[in-house]
């Protein structure tokens, strides 16, 4: 198999090229520019997010077979983006799937690729050890006391995906702090941290839980929820108990540092069961 990884911000990228190719896959790197940084990988090339004709002709030129999105791509601002000749022709499609939501988006974008004769995998597919598994990782456990937290805030964040908003909620003694929208996961974090310590946990008196959720019509291809060591830390100083999210639905980065990060802040870390919707 020959895998072109599109590769956006943040660490899943790496985990992913080094994964396939530890099993033996030739892989093509496509860093996309304001995303991902192409001196950061071996041979990539860099293009921009709207260059679809450059970037599918350097996959078939590298004789990709499968092509694999892993790393965050925020939303772009369709007027300042640079498209080619090629991306022209589909930029209306996109802006009309972009009105129905990022999910929405990212199928229509998934389909474009697949129409050039690509098949689209999953970064799971690639390198399943990143997946949180289901029980508690590390030394502290969910208590009691957490779990009605820790249960509505799964349900709201499922409720905000279902709208396409987000896959985070932080819930404290049955109180939504704040749900996830276009900021992400770590900038709803630092809000938390922002309100009064009346109403949520501090590093004294640990409160509140961060769930993060699979939406529940999303395109699991790409963007499954993610817990990586800036996610502990913010949640750290946020002042919260702890962190859910449904095990073999999300992803642990760097695992053995979010572990030690947990442990040292008192924070637990737990994957339920994965529900049936």
């Amino acid at each position: 198999m020959h895998i072109g990884v599109i590769a956006g911000g943040g660490a899943l990228p790496k985990h992913v090229v080094k994964a396939a190719q530890t099993d033996g896959h030739e892989v093509t790197i496509i860093a996309l520019k304001g995303f991902a940084k192409a001196l950061d990988y071996e041979e990539a090339k860099a293009f921009g997010i709207a260059e679809f004709g450059k970037i599918t002709k350097a996959l078939k030129k590298a004789k990709a077979t499968h092509i694999c999105f892993a790393g965050i791509v925020k939303r772009p601002d369709f007027k300042s983006l640079k498209p080619d000749l090629k991306a022209m022709f589909h930029m209306g499609g996109a802006m009309k799937a972009a009105k129905q939501g990022d999910d929405a988006l990212m199928r229509y974008l998934l389909g474009l690729f697949e129409k050039e004769g690509f098949e689209v995998i999953a970064p799971q597919d690639v390198c399943q050890s990143l997946l949180l598994p289901e029980g508690i990782l590390g030394a502290i456990a969910l208590t009691e006391q957490h779990k009605n937290d820790a249960q509505k805030a799964c349900e709201i964040a499922s409720a905000i995906g279902a709208l396409d908003i987000g896959q985070g909620a932080v819930i404290c003694d049955g109180v939504v702090l704040a749900v996830e929208a276009q900021e992400g996961t770590d900038a709803m974090l630092r809000r938390i941290a922002e309100l009064p310590v009346e109403i949520r946990g501090s590093s004294i008196e640990r409160k509140g839980v961060l769930a993060k959720m699979i939406k529940p019509t999303q395109e699991t291809r790409v963007d499954l929820p993610t817990i990586g060591p800036a996610t502990l830390e913010n949640a750290a100083a946020a002042g919260l108990a702890g962190i859910v999210a449904e095990g073999g639905r999300a992803f642990i980065i760097d695992r053995e540092e979010v572990i030690a990060l947990a442990n040292a802040a008192g924070l637990f870390i737990a994957g339920l069961p994965a529900s049936k919707s």
